[in-house]
């Protein structure tokens, strides 16, 4: 197998390769190296590379189809990336953060260790901003990741190492976790397929937590058809590990997928928002994306959502900050990660997480303790839980009339790297879009429209654990406008 077939390749095309024998994992996984080898150096995407775990494993994956014994393994040989805070057993886990620059894992994540069951191997781990906060992928202390089909722009972010990665054609899907938007604008940007399922629907388990009450495991592809798999394995509830892992009988993700009829089906236009803010290719997009839904028989209206309009992105960043400068007390140098002595006890907490956090993460860290002190907390962070509330609210009554929503996912095309420091203001409200789903807790489907240097993507959004009909609307939209290739 040569690198020039290795990138036309969807997942499930690779699996179905290695079961027929018409190549070998070994082949498969060659590929993917050599060219991480030969394209990493300029884009910055993978930070730990696992060659020799990975080799082993194709091997094993070949050997099991040599004896007969693969059965019906969906992923197998099949190679893909996680982003650096996905706990892997062995192989450096770092959130691209000093205070975590030498801390391995001795477990799996279980989004990992069901992807190990399916057959799939595990090429390395992927560049993000440090802790997952950000949306540039420029804060890393591994330095900031380029965008595969404009260098000169960023590939989104936290997680742009895994959106990379995929545009880059290392691997066909990649693993990352979903906070605000954080598989799904990376996806955009780099012009590949990005998918946060229903909160609960995927375990969270030995993923670095960012905000709790957000996070998602998500994941990067160039097919839809890919998604509707990486469900079904990925789906399954996680009783012992994650309580927040809802215990429902999942449907059949890809057979909901593959039977779905558009006809008929109610989906709401997203609109209100001040379109001066947009870019107008994402305008441009969207109109011909409602064109096309309503050419296979949808019924497309739109619908104005007031308080998520006006108040989403202060809402979002309430409630993120405060949750997340929680979840970060745990790294204060006692236990494991980066440790810095001092003269007491004070000194040394303050000398760890001042010299072991970079300045986005203690800016966030600051800000979110704040607003959890008194005065700012009954000002502040009560109100946002109760406007949280609110948009909730709002979904629920559209869904009542409307089987999935559509709107852009971003209010800007991938900036040019060293753009965002200078407007941190436009940076943080180009979230308001992409983070409505986490929100609500709903499933959201970036969908690539357009894979040139400046890609555009849209969203469509489903009703909690209706999945596979946001995946569905998705495919009708890849269908029309194409699978996304990998960059050249």
């Amino acid at each position: 197998m040569n690198v020039k077939d290795y990138i036309l390749l969807s997942a499930q095309d690779i699996a179905n390769g290695v079961r027929e024998k018409r190549f070998t994992a070994r082949e498969v996984t060659e590929c993917a190296l050599s060219l991480i080898k030969q394209r990493d150096k300029e884009i910055n995407a993978v930070i730990t590379l696992c060659e020799e775990k990975a080799l082993a494993k194709a091997d094993e994956i070949d050997a099991l189809v040599a004896s007969g014994n693969a059965g019906n393994i969906r992923l197998l040989g099949v190679p893909y990336v996680a982003s650096d805070n996905i706990c892997t057993a062995g192989i450096k886990t770092t959130c691209a953060s000093h205070m975590l620059d030498n801390w391995t894992p001795f477990y799996d994540a279980t989004v990992v260790t069901l992807l190990e069951k399916e057959g799939a191997i595990l090429l390395g781990k992927t560049n993000m901003d440090e802790f997952a906060m950000g949306s540039t992928t420029e804060s890393s202390i591994f330095g900031a990741t380029k965008n595969p089909r404009n260098a000169s722009r960023v590939p989104g972010g936290p997680f742009g190492g895994s959106a990379a990665a995929v545009a880059a054609g290392y691997v066909p899907f990649a693993l990352a976790s979903d906070t605000g938007g954080s598989v799904r604008q990376p996806a955009a940007y780099c012009g590949v397929q990005g998918f946060k399922p229903s909160y609960g629907q995927v375990s969270r388990f030995g993923v670095i937590a960012c905000a709790s009450s957000f996070d998602q495991v998500g994941y990067m592809t160039r097919s839809s058809s890919d998604v509707a798999l990486l469900t079904d394995i990925l789906a399954v509830a996680d009783e012992k590990n994650d309580s927040t892992c809802d215990a429902y009988d999942r449907p059949v993700f890809t057979k909901e997928v593959a039977n779905f009829d558009i006809k008929g089906k109610k989906i709401a236009v997203l609109t209100g928002f001040d379109k001066a803010l947009l870019d107008e290719k994402i305008i441009e997009a969207e109109k011909k994306a409602v064109e096309i839904l309503r050419g296979k028989g949808a019924e497309v209206f739109e619908v104005d959502l007031p308080i998520a309009r006006e108040h989403s992105a202060a809402c979002y960043y309430m409630t993120v900050l405060g949750d997340a400068s929680s979840k970060l007390a745990c790294f204060d140098g006692m236990r494991y990660g980066y440790h810095e002595d001092g003269k007491n006890l004070m000194d040394m907490y303050k000398n760890t997480r001042e010299h072991g956090f970079g300045d986005e993460v203690k800016k966030r860290i600051l800000i979110g303790t704040s607003i959890l002190t008194r005065g700012f907390y009954e000002n502040y962070f009560e109100p946002s839980i109760k406007v949280r509330s609110m948009i909730k609210d709002e979904f629920d009554d559209l869904f009542k009339k409307a089987d999935a929503v559509l709107a852009p996912i971003s209010t800007e095309l991938a900036p040019l790297i060293g753009e965002s420091a200078t407007n941190k203001t436009k940076t943080y409200l180009s979230d308001a879009l992409a983070s409505l789903a986490n929100l609500v807790g709903l499933p959201s489907f970036s969908v690539s429209l357009e894979q040139d240097s400046e890609c555009v993507s849209l969203q469509v959004m489903s009703q909690r654990f209706e999945d596979s009909t946001a995946v569905a609307l998705a495919k009708c939209l890849e269908d029309s406008f194409g699978t996304p290739k990998a960059a050249e």
